[in-house]
């Protein structure tokens, strides 16, 4: 902080970051702002550690957005992956290298925070943001925003950044618009040992009955993760998939620890990404792969950026200055996560029509299983493929045109072998 700054500063303390939500995204903002040396304030409204509905699935690109130094606690490493299309058609595909790795959200979030903290980031729990102000009484000068918490305690920020989830006050104060917004819902059933070892290194993906929809089960340890999601308004008729998927894995009879839901917002091509001083990022941004739902990876990369861009925008003397490094922060989403979004979009598109298709692909075209195995492990991303692989666009272009074909039966093996 400048010297010219000072008496001001010290009247109220003013932060150079605060960052709203200690997720994912918040967690890496706040370590990204607070490694350059500038002051930041980690505000979360839960205790931690707190449980997150989320299949907990760390891919290439979640992995290589982590901090210097962090160590993943994996509760399994997954070579194998069984497809299966509504219960039917299943196959297992393998890989001698590990696809990914299964971690629990509250140790996951819980670390980052703590590397947050070590790399100077300050963070207050149990605390919960009402609204940000940028023009009033309680904002001391243009280069100032105003985080008003419950109870009427105000903290005076630089710059703030938006990561507290899908149903974000920050979202809402910047202007969030949503394309998608799609129900999960999730079962943690601990299992008898004997259960635990079939599923051990395994991961099943279910191509569901409802369009768009697709299931999971991630094992992780005593444990396994039981999910399903399709499109918001199928409240119904995706909880009796998620039935229906348990039951037919032969679970029915375990007592679930924790049953959940929760929606997952997909934000609209023109949605903005900033206002003022204020960044949003990862769910509160509405950034997530909008095939697979898939958001830790997006919330990592997006909070590593938006934490970036809150140091410039902090360090703005003027509005046109802040205004600049905005769009330069929003360029870097666009360029980046945008680019995967839109070929997600185009994907779930096809899926929806075409589920059979994908499942015949991934099971018994080895290209198609390939694809999936490189961007799990990080090699590339679905914006590359389709970018460097004119077969792939072309393939694209044609799935689009082409009536749904009759799925082929795949070889069929049992679920849970």
């Amino acid at each position: 902080m400048s010297g010219e700054n000072s008496s001001a500063d010290d009247v109220q303390r003013v932060w150079d970051v605060v960052v709203v939500g200690a997720g994912p995204a918040g967690a890496s903002a706040a370590y990204a702002a607070a490694v350059t040396g500038r002051r930041v304030l980690l505000l979360e409204k839960a205790e931690l550690p707190r449980y997150k509905t989320c299949g907990g699935g760390i891919i290439g690109p979640s992995r290589d957005a982590l901090p210097p130094g962090f160590e993943l606690p994996f509760r399994d490493r997954v070579h194998a992956v069984t497809f299966s299309h509504n219960g039917r058609f299943t196959r297992t595909r393998r890989s001698k290298q590990m696809l990914f790795g299964l971690i629990n959200r509250a140790e996951f979030d819980q670390q980052l925070v703590e590397h947050a903290q070590k790399a100077g980031a300050e963070l207050r729990t149990g605390v919960t943001v009402q609204r940000v102000e940028q023009h009033g009484s309680a904002v001391p000068d243009r280069r100032t925003v105003a985080v008003v918490l419950q109870g009427g305690e105000t903290v005076l920020a630089r710059a703030v950044v938006g990561a507290d989830g899908s149903a974000s006050r920050i979202g809402a104060h910047v202007g969030v618009k949503l394309d998608q917004v799609d129900l999960g819902l999730e079962a943690e059933i601990p299992v008898p040992e004997t259960v635990a070892e079939d599923w051990k290194g395994r991961v099943l993906i279910d191509w569901g009955p409802l369009p768009g929809s697709y299931g999971w089960v991630f094992p992780k340890g005593d444990t396994l993760t039981v999910g399903v999601i399709s499109a918001r308004g199928e409240g119904a008729a995706t909880k009796r998939y998620l039935e229906d998927f348990i039951a037919r894995l032969g679970l029915a009879g375990f007592e679930p620890s924790l049953s959940s839901g929760h929606l997952t917002r997909c934000r609209a091509d023109d949605s903005p990404l900033s206002r003022g001083r204020v960044l949003v990022c990862g769910d509160a941004a509405g950034l997530l792969e909008p095939w697979t739902r898939e958001g830790i990876s997006f919330a990592l990369r997006s909070g590593r950026l938006a934490g970036e861009w809150a140091v410039r925008i902090a360090e703005a003397h003027d509005a046109v200055d802040t205004r600049r490094q905005a769009l330069n922060y929003a360029f870097a989403i666009k360029a980046g996560l945008g680019v995967e979004m839109s070929v997600g979009k185009r994907l779930l598109t096809v899926f929806e029509r075409r589920p059979g298709l994908f499942h015949a692909a991934l099971t018994g075209f080895r290209p198609a299983w390939r694809a999936f195995r490189d961007i799990t492990q990080g090699a590339t991303s679905l914006a590359e493929i389709v970018r460097s692989r004119p077969i792939a666009q072309r393939a694209l272009t044609a799935l689009d045109r082409r009536p749904a074909p009759v799925a082929e039966p795949a070889a069929e093996e049992p679920v849970g072998s």
